[in-house]
């Protein structure tokens, strides 16, 4: 069985290992292991995960006997109160397919409906195996983005899901 709790500072090193394990087979076939090193360093560094959990990410994990298996975060778009973006959405390799990203994309489709969004976001990278996941749960692809992050550039993406 498994259950969803708000994550806290304790447990920023819970998340930076589940992103230590996802990014890095996720990514290689997408982008240089240097880039993948500079995000992960960069985005999820202590003072980084810090610094967006005092600022209004909301983040929540997701356990099945007690492990932590995955974790998302989501917050709403700046001046835009009916939008909400889904930032991070990460479930270990091994336990891909049991259904526990979709738990979580509902979870976070919950909270932005209780919040009173209308509109669930993402970027994902054009090349991410993972936008087929998202269109199975109702996202669709509204623009192209490129996002600069560093030195390096991520070829995103932006998915839309209508609530």
């Amino acid at each position: 069985m498994f259950y969803i709790r708000d994550a806290s500072i304790a447990d920023i090193g819970i998340i930076q290992e589940i992103t230590e394990k996802t990014w890095w087979p996720t990514y290689s076939p997408i982008i240089s292991d240097e880039q993948i090193r500079y995000m992960i360093d960069y985005i999820y560094s202590t003072d980084g995960l810090q610094n967006v959990m005092t600022t209004g990410e909301q983040k929540f994990l997701l356990l099945y006997d007690n492990d932590v298996v995955g974790f998302a975060s989501y917050g709403i778009r700046p001046n835009q109160p009916s939008v909400f973006k889904l930032h991070k959405l990460y479930v270990l390799p091994q336990t891909q397919g049991k259904g526990y990203g979709k738990a979580l994309v509902e979870e976070v489709i919950a909270r932005v409906r209780l919040l009173g969004g209308t509109t669930l976001e993402l970027n994902v990278n054009r090349y991410n195996n993972a936008k087929k996941f998202y269109e199975l749960l109702g996202f669709r692809v509204a623009y192209e983005e490129d996002v600069a992050i560093g030195p390096y550039w991520m070829n995103d993406y932006v998915m839309r899901l209508e609530l």
